[in-house]
């Protein structure tokens, strides 16, 4: 299911734990599982169970929770926008709407082409770079106005 490229770095995340605690590296091995295949599938998440020796309802329940996991697969870009108090208060809900009325999407919908994927997340953490998103789970975008929306999507579609 996972190539063994992947699981060696799932045995690298195991060391950080005690052997009778495998499960405490399950959203490494879920990071690692979504790098690799592009969503966590439901096979995907048995699978990672199995290897953890967890019942797949525990892996379910964390791979819904966080934003940051797509069970369904997402696309080339996925945009995150945190809707919490302080993004709010400097302007997330107007960028979100920006960005659903730009994409032709709602939110967790992707664009008919597979270029975009709009999700709303919590708090990134950077609440006095507000309104702030995150790009594929990795690059944190700050400021977010309409005008900067539109420089990044312009960029994302070349």
């Amino acid at each position: 299911m996972l190539s063994r490229e992947a699981l060696d770095k799932v045995d690298r995340a195991l060391t950080k734990y005690p052997p009778d605690q495998k499960q405490s590296a399950v959203l490494a091995a879920l990071v690692i599982a979504q790098e690799e295949k592009g969503h966590l599938s439901t096979e995907v998440m048995d699978f990672v169970a199995h290897y953890l020796g967890m019942p797949p309802v525990a892996v379910y329940e964390v791979a819904t929770f966080y934003t940051m996991f797509d069970c369904t697969p997402a696309g080339a870009n996925k945009l995150c926008v945190c809707t919490n108090l302080p993004c709010a208060l400097r302007g997330s809900v107007a960028a979100l709407e920006h960005l659903k009325q730009r994409l032709g999407v709602e939110l967790n919908e992707t664009t008919p082409d597979g270029k975009f994927t709009l999700r709303e997340g919590e708090c990134f953490g950077a609440c006095g770079d507000a309104p702030v998103m995150l790009h594929n789970n990795k690059r944190m975008l700050s400021f977010m106005t309409p005008d900067r929306i539109d420089q990044l999507l312009a960029e994302l579609s070349k």
